[in-house]
């Protein structure tokens, strides 16, 4: 079992397949690759390791959380997307009532929410698969009954949430069976989680949307103050959606559309990027940073225009508009400093990084939501499979959305919602309204030439603007996927014109940038905040793929020659 416990690290790239999977685990990255070697296609693939991924990185997601899903089909060419994000219980406060005794923990209480994992891998299944349901169940039941070796990284995500995971005795019991976490190397039994997995396998996804599971989940949040009933369970179903497109260069970008943000974000960031000139900067030079932390600030900006198209108008062509995107970076290129600023530099010195970054994603990061207690989990895990018919799967599963916050019912442990309720900024946000969708920033992305997709992209992490640097990297510094996965990345410049990047950029350009006044602030060379992509890319002239797995934290890229 410990050859499955892989480590942050570099990473090879498998390059000559005709099938291809990448996911943050080794674990995952097998099962998806054996349901396509028995006949499974893409979506089947997708079903399984979503399933898997639940059971084995309890830490990063659970079978509670969300799904998104970008698919291409082979066959007609379309691109398909589903949005299943839980829904808020309509006519419910989405926060309990808290005694003012109840201590720290209840003083910015997180809020409750229907879970949406179940019903989209029942969508998915419906609409796309080809294996029976209890197949793609096997390994995932399997898993949970076994446990699965604790890694180095998931001990570390332990203790930092350890406040919160544990707080209820459920809690405890479930992570800390024997009084203390499992340590590195030691093999960790998600207690209750396989008689959760038997039921689902055996009763199909709605054990735990209507049936046995689903009543435990109303029961335990009614004993605890939310009023949640049976019909709470399925008035917010799993949405298809148009994704957002756009042309790049001689390339089509395919992304989430509204309300999720990243479709938009990509656009914008990618836009002002072009007319900022970006095609001719030197990777990792000032004006690359300059450029690239500019075009993320103004990104970031349009969040609030991600909203649920049934309940706002959404600005859809407006924000992809090449004009729009021109206007921006002429906006920026003259506001460019005229002197060298690095006295000013020197004189005003750094300020703390804590108070003065952009909000986070929220995708295996730390944000900054209103409503999130601060030791909230957060935690996603990207997956990306193409199977030997050149059917594409590029999608997302995350405890960010996942039931009664600090909960743990049936061996599936909760974090509650990260959402604010009216955010303009926040990257998390829902309309009370029944029946709304929520917004978040998650990153599947398809890349089409000649209509027919060259390379996939999405990330846990800091999604909102990770994924443009990597397109970026791809697309205009022309970089091979692995090198545009390992590049360096930043946050979006902040309020105090300051970026902070990984640590990996030399005293030269440091300087540079102080000329151009702007602050700057590291993280370790490879931080874990800053995601874990799962890129496939297609080789236009032998048709074979090439699978990446990211060094920043346990992925395993792997396929079928």
């Amino acid at each position: 079992m410990n050859n499955y416990n892989v480590n942050p690290g570099p990473r090879t790239p498998v390059s000559g397949l005709k099938a291809a999977a990448t996911t943050d685990s080794a674990i995952v990255t097998e099962t998806m690759l054996k349901v396509l070697k028995s006949g499974g296609n893409a979506a089947d693939a997708g079903i399984a390791g979503a399933l898997v991924q639940a059971a084995v990185e309890p830490f990063m997601t659970n079978h509670a959380g969300l799904i998104t899903f970008l698919y291409f089909d082979a066959k007609t060419g379309q691109i398909h997307q589903l949005d299943s994000l839980g829904g808020f219980p309509s006519g419910l406060p989405p926060f309990k009532p808290v005694p003012a005794s109840a201590g720290s923990y209840a003083a910015v209480p997180p809020s409750a929410i229907i879970p949406g994992f179940m019903p989209g891998l029942e969508e998915i299944h419906r609409r796309f698969a080809t294996r029976r349901w209890r197949e793609l169940c096997a390994d995932a039941v399997d898993w949970a009954e076994r446990g699965h070796v604790v890694s180095s990284f998931e001990y570390r995500l332990m203790i930092e949430t350890e406040k919160f995971i544990t707080h209820f005795p459920e809690g405890r019991e479930f992570y800390q069976p024997k009084g203390m976490f499992a340590n590195v190397g030691e093999v960790f039994i998600p207690k209750g989680l396989a008689a959760t997995l038997r039921g689902v396998a055996e009763q199909g996804p709605d054990y735990m949307i209507t049936g046995p599971w689903a009543e435990q989940f109303i029961a335990k949040a009614n004993e605890m103050g939310w009023k949640i009933r049976l019909e709470h369970m399925t008035e917010t179903p799993p949405r298809w959606i148009e994704p957002i497109r756009y042309r790049h260069h001689e390339y089509e970008i395919v992304s989430l559309g509204p309300p999720q943000a990243q479709g938009l974000i990509i656009a914008v960031a990618l836009g002002v990027l072009k007319h900022l000139g970006i095609h001719e900067m030197k990777p990792l030079s000032a004006d690359h940073l300059w450029a690239m932390g500019h075009a993320l600030r103004q990104a970031a900006r349009h969040w609030e225009y991600a909203q649920d198209e049934n309940v706002y108008g959404v600005p859809r062509d407006e924000v992809v508009d090449d004009g729009y995107h021109a206007h921006l970076a002429r906006m920026i290129r003259i506001a460019r400093p005229k002197i060298d600023l690095s006295e000013h530099i020197r004189l005003s010195g750094e300020p703390s990084v804590g108070g003065d970054v952009m909000p986070l994603s929220g995708s295996g990061s730390k944000p900054r939501l209103g409503n999130s207690h601060s030791d909230q989990p957060t935690g996603s895990c990207e997956l990306a499979v193409v199977d030997a018919e050149g059917n594409w799967v590029q999608m997302m599963d995350t405890l960010q959305g996942s039931g009664i916050p600090g909960m743990v019912v049936g061996g599936v442990p909760m974090v509650g919602s990260h959402s604010t309720f009216g955010g303009l900024m926040s990257s998390m946000d829902a309309t009370l309204v029944k029946g709304a969708k929520g917004r978040c920033i998650i990153g599947n992305t398809l890349v089409l030439k000649n209509n027919k997709p060259v390379l996939s992209a999405g990330s846990p992490g800091n999604v909102h603007c990770t994924v443009p640097q990597v397109l970026t990297y791809a697309l205009d510094f022309g970089l091979d996927p692995y090198s545009a996965v390992d590049a360096p990345r930043m946050l979006p410049m902040s309020e105090m014109r300051l970026i902070t990047v990984e640590d990996r950029i030399s005293p030269a350009v440091l300087a540079d940038l102080h000329k151009l006044g702007v602050r700057v602030s590291v993280t370790s060379g490879y931080d874990y905040h800053m995601g874990s992509f799962s890129v496939i890319a297609r080789d236009e002239q032998t048709g074979q793929y090439t699978a990446i797995a990211d060094p920043r934290r346990c992925a395993v890229a792997d396929g079928i020659r």
